[in-house]
């Protein structure tokens, strides 16, 4: 499958490299054709990696990843193209956390919206599917580094979507336990638990952590 990862910080590396090490075409995109962080991944990924702008990632691919800062998302989509975002998967794992006071970030969502609705907003012919936002990037493609049971959550509008992200999850990337919350709307809840995680992650001092939930 040919996949954009839409920007190139540790969490696109990091899935980046995974989706390459399972034998899928990888295309990161950035806002230059040329940069340095993106080359130095191509570089380390291998023959099936390769990068690009936001507009030649979204062309490329089949399914996208947003790993950029939340904040920043919906400018990277326009970038992107809508015309290339069309009736396409995207993997929503960015969380909109605010910065701009320090740490730890708030969030600048309300509590009646979530960042991957207003990404579905701004353009509905696109497949928002948020998951994976609930933890480390290391943990998202590898949660057997975190003994024991311990969940991963899917939110999205398609069911279709949902599926074929599950899929990948499961087959690629090794997760034992999905729950899928429901609509996009879901999302809300995954999105406010990143004040807890991160408070969690100073407490802990490690990310190699997550949450099960237990069911009588």
């Amino acid at each position: 499958m040919r996949i954009a990862i839409l920007g190139t910080g540790m969490v696109g590396e990091t899935l980046g490299s995974k989706l390459v090490a399972l034998g899928h075409e990888v295309r990161m995109g950035s806002r230059t054709a040329d940069n340095p962080k993106a080359a130095a991944w191509v570089k380390k990924a291998g023959g099936k990696a390769s990068q690009g702008t936001f507009a030649d990632a979204a062309a490329f691919s089949e399914l996208l990843f947003n790993c950029t800062l939340g904040a920043a998302s919906l400018d990277v989509l326009k970038a992107a193209g809508a015309e290339s975002l069309r009736g396409k998967v995207l993997v929503d794992v960015s969380n909109p956390l605010d910065f701009t006071k320090g740490m730890p970030p708030v969030l600048y969502t309300q509590p009646t919206d979530s960042l991957g609705e207003q990404l579905q907003r701004a353009f509905p012919d696109l497949k928002v599917v948020k998951t994976l936002n609930t933890m480390s990037c290391e943990v998202m493609v590898d949660p057997a580094r975190v003994p024991g049971d311990h969940d991963v959550f899917v939110s999205g509008n398609d069911a279709d979507a949902k599926a074929r992200v599950k899929q990948l999850l499961s087959e690629g990337f090794g997760w034992k336990h999905i729950i899928d919350l429901g609509d996009l709307t879901t999302a809300r809840g995954t999105e406010a638990f990143l004040p807890l995680w991160l408070r969690l992650w100073g407490s802990l001092r490690t990310g190699d952590f997550n949450i099960h939930v237990v069911k009588r």
